[in-house]
């Protein structure tokens, strides 16, 4: 899982999102009232659907509380969206900024770090994420506005044990291209390229490298294994 060098990964906080988030905003209404709906939000997404494609396209990037994801690329969705919540800002809008970002994603950031793929989702697909991380941004178990200084901890991707479902829980799919797992993810290598070797995928996964994070805290050492295993007795096939 070697991701292609970059700058040193850039650490988020509330105040670095919260300008991005309201300029998106402002894009989304705007692009809307223009009549140009490619990043429009009908309302009409499957929340449930939502929550598993974003496992598997997004959590290696962000971090959702629900989603039990804890990527660290990009911003953290909890901490982007907690004040919209305490301002009142509607789900209606978060959903708007959160389609919006996936139509007309900012690729090559200016600071070097990894950007994020323009449509990693698109139609009814792209609907449903947004429907899902529009409900649930922000907010705790109790469905109250996360406390910023005590954010709730992601429970990860769980007990899964055999590689493929590792690969599609912990996030891979969404930065990599593996055939063998149906991915197409570009923010990584690709995979069925580059054939890594087990030994280089175990230690991409636990330590990280470039703009790949460390799963040592998020993965087991079984875990880790195991996808080490599948990816690398896959990869090119």
């Amino acid at each position: 899982m070697e991701r292609l060098p970059s700058s040193p990964r850039p650490r988020w906080r509330p105040a670095q999102v919260a300008a991005p988030v309201l300029l998106a905003i402002v894009a989304a209404l705007g692009l809307a009232a223009c009549g140009d709906t490619v990043g429009y939000s009908s309302g009409s997404g499957d929340k449930i659907h939502g929550k598993e494609l974003f496992k598997q396209g997004c959590g290696s990037c962000h971090t959702l509380y629900d989603a039990g994801t804890t990527g660290q690329i990009g911003p953290n969705l909890d901490y982007a969206f907690v004040q919209s919540r305490i301002d009142g800002l509607g789900q209606s809008v978060i959903q708007q900024v959160v389609r919006d970002q996936m139509a007309y994603a900012v690729t090559k950031p200016s600071t070097g770090s990894p950007g994020m793929p323009r449509d990693i989702f698109t139609g009814q697909d792209a609907e449903d994420v947004a429907t899902y991380v529009a409900s649930v941004a922000g907010l705790d178990a109790s469905g109250q506005p996360i406390d910023p200084a005590n954010p709730p901890k992601p429970a990860g991707p769980g007990g899964a044990k055999d590689g493929k479902t590792v690969f599609a829980t912990a996030g891979c799919t969404g930065c990599h291209t593996l055939a063998a797992a149906g991915s197409h993810g570009n923010v990584g290598p690709n995979l069925d390229d580059a054939k890594p070797s087990k030994d280089l995928v175990i230690d991409r996964v636990t330590n990280g490298k470039g703009g790949m994070p460390s799963f040592k805290g998020q993965l087991s050492e079984a875990q880790i294994q195991a996808v080490a295993e599948y990816v690398s007795s896959s990869a090119g096939k």
